[in-house]
């Protein structure tokens, strides 16, 4: 007898399509992109800094193994406000910009 997958794959090409598919609402889904594109560019800065993980840890306030953990990817239970700071820690500074979603 031959098994079928009973997952089924999903592609999503935006924040929006990813949240339908997870059944997020409006604000989940925007929490969600904010997070990964902060989590994206801090990664970046701290693997191409010229800073340790301890340095920055230091200066943030938390250990270096959550600056090696966000190095990495992986910021899973840490809040905005660590991200910031451990950004801050950097030597960078985050600018906001507010847009209307499209409809």
């Amino acid at each position: 007898m031959k098994q079928t997958n009973p997952e089924k794959v999903i592609r999503a090409k935006t924040a929006e399509d990813l949240g339908r598919a997870l059944g997020l609402s409006a604000a989940e889904t925007g929490e969600m992109e904010f997070r990964s594109e902060l989590t994206c560019a801090l990664a970046k800065i701290i693997q191409n800094g010229k800073h340790t993980h301890a340095e920055i840890a230091k200066r943030a306030g938390t250990s270096r193994t959550r600056v090696t953990a966000i190095a990495n990817g992986n910021t899973q239970g840490m809040s905005i406000d660590l991200l910031i700071r451990v950004l801050s820690a950097t030597g960078y500074r985050a600018e906001l910009r507010v847009r209307k979603t499209a409809a």
